[in-house]
């Protein structure tokens, strides 16, 4: 019987998916996984027979994976399940920014009074008239699930689209329109694009990529879309860059005190995935990733250990070691299961930075005093007994 808590309220789409071999808990302490969307994590005590934190929705950054990975706590997040509802988020703010619709309505609200007000309006829509987005250059940066499909609608949309991502997957690939132009330097976007939108992780090396540099690089009167993480621009040079007539708009998805009611901004409360079927969509590829994880030891789609997958336990036993990645690990692990006498029928390692995970099939269970010893190997952060 496994045991999970939710840290935030989660679809019952979702939480219907576990069997009856789980149980909710409301007690964290007793937790074998925990679901979380947007509760922050960093000053957690986290618990000692945690296994697993499974986050619906992409972003992690409110919770601690190197803390995480250090103690054999596997992180997944939901790649792809919110995508949809984030496209169709970009497309309206590119709509928003191309023609003063906002301008438009907030007019009609403050003049309700006005008898007159369809002729009076004749006069004053053209204060808020704006260009169409057909025919216009779109630069998509990242072209991972949601940038495929924003690339993939604004074709439809008759846009001219370009698609940076030097680590483009294959999967993306074959879902990529081939009528998006796919360029190898960013500068191309900035150069010639009339929209551009972000759609990248946060890193240390995008942080801020769109900076001074980059907006000076840009076509005066761009109009900029961040739908991916508020950090991933310095919001300060956009400002800047709006005041010298740069930057015609800036559409993002993240109050801050920055943007918030700023010329120029358009600024979106978050909106992106607020969607019942995203929400349904990241809870219930959240279940399955920790029911698939604590069931069988399988991961996939993890921040902060590898993919790793040898299929359902078929044999007597299973052992996952979370460790360090390090030279010879393997042939130590091997060696305390031999000298037990336990013979190793299939295995997997996979690494991912400095930290690997490892899986054994054996013939014969392991008894606790085998996990001690493998416990004690340098560099070793956990050993599990998935079978």
């Amino acid at each position: 019987m496994f045991k999970y808590h939710c840290l935030n309220p989660i679809s019952k789409v979702g939480t219907d998916k576990f069997t009856n071999n789980y149980v909710k808990t409301d007690n964290i302490e007793e937790a074998d996984g925990i679901l979380v969307r947007s509760a922050a994590m960093h000053d957690m005590e986290l618990p000692k027979g945690l296994l697993a934190v499974a986050r619906a929705g992409a972003g992690v950054n409110n919770i601690p994976l190197d803390k995480c990975a250090n103690q054999g706590i596997v992180v997944f997040n939901t790649p792809g399940a919110n995508a949809n509802g984030v496209k169709e988020l970009v497309i309206a703010g590119m709509l928003l920014a191309a023609r003063d619709v906002v301008g438009g309505i907030n007019w009609v609200s403050d003049n309700t009074t006005d008898e007159n007000i369809a002729k009076t309006a004749e006069k004053q829509k053209k204060n808020y008239a704006g260009t169409e987005i057909y025919g216009k250059k779109l630069g998509i940066i990242g072209l991972g699930a949601i940038g495929v499909k924003v690339a993939n609608v604004a074709k439809h949309m008759g846009m001219e689209v370009y698609g940076y991502d030097p680590y483009v997957s294959v999967d993306a690939a074959w879902n990529l329109s081939r009528d998006v132009k796919h360029v190898f330097n960013v500068d191309e976007i900035y150069e010639s694009c009339d929209f551009i939108t972000v759609h990248v992780p946060l890193l240390d090396s995008t942080r801020k990529m769109i900076n001074d540099d980059a907006i000076t690089k840009m076509k005066d009167g761009v109009i900029l879309l961040n739908f991916a993480r508020d950090l991933l621009a310095d919001e300060e040079a956009v400002l800047r860059g709006i005041k010298n007539g740069k930057i015609r708009k800036y559409v993002s998805d993240f109050p801050n005190p920055t943007t918030a009611g700023q010329e120029g901004c358009i600024v979106i409360p978050h909106l992106g995935a607020s969607t019942e079927e995203s929400e349904d969509n990241c809870a219930v590829m959240a279940v399955k990733e920790m029911m698939n994880y604590l069931e069988s030891g399988n991961i996939q789609n993890s921040v902060n250990y590898p993919n790793c997958d040898m299929g359902y336990p078929a044999q007597v036993g299973r052992v996952a070691i979370f460790h360090k990645n390090m030279k010879g690990m393997i042939s130590k692990f091997s060696t305390v299961l031999g000298d037990n006498g336990i013979n190793i029928t299939d295995m997997m390692n996979k690494s991912k930075g400095e930290v690997a995970y490892s899986m054994f099939d054996i013939e014969t269970p392991v008894n606790e005093a085998i996990v001690a010893q493998l416990e004690t190997i340098e560099g070793v952060f956990r050993v599990r007994v998935v079978k």
